[in-house]
Order: structure tokens, then sequence, then C-alpha cells
């Protein structure tokens, strides 16, 4: 019998539901490229994952929550960026 493969969950850093990594979008403080969007999800560097829904993003945006993740000041461009990635 083949044991079937398990899944990682991963817990939204808006909302705290958890979701299977590959439904959440990862955003990576990478000491080399800074922080970025990470569309592969094997970056390395220290993490943080949104749901993909619009208002788990308008929420992160609107409270600048990557900041506080992160310890740091994050470029406006990659809240601008995050549009991208809603799902409606």
């Amino acid at each position: 019998m083949k044991k079937e493969k398990k899944i990682p969950q991963r817990k939204c850093i808006n909302c705290g539901n958890l979701y299977n990594k590959n439904d959440l979008l990862r955003i990576v403080n990478n000491k080399e490229m800074g922080i970025v969007i990470d569309e592969s999800g094997k970056l390395n560097g220290r993490g943080a994952y949104i749901c993909k829904n619009k208002e788990c993003i308008e929420e992160v945006k609107k409270n600048n929550k990557l900041n506080r993740v992160f310890k740091q000041k994050v470029d406006k461009k990659i809240y601008e960026e995050l549009e991208a990635y809603e799902v409606k």
C-alpha cells in the first residue's frame, strides 16, 4: 500500500485560518533580494503566507501587516503587486 503524501498546512497572517500551502501566496524576506513575492514557494528566507481572497489582501495592505511580520518597512511596490494575485 502506498502512503498518501502529506500536504503542508500554513496559516494566513491576516485571518489566521489554516490552508494548504499551495493555496496561499508567499512573501519572503531574503538577504540577497529583500522582500519579494515568492511564486514558487521555494525561495530561502523568512516567509509569510496570505490568502488569495480579496478581503485578506486588502486588510494586509490597509494595515501594513507585512511591516509587522518582517519587523521592517516594506516597500509600497510589494503591496501594489499583491493586487495581481487577488481572487474575487
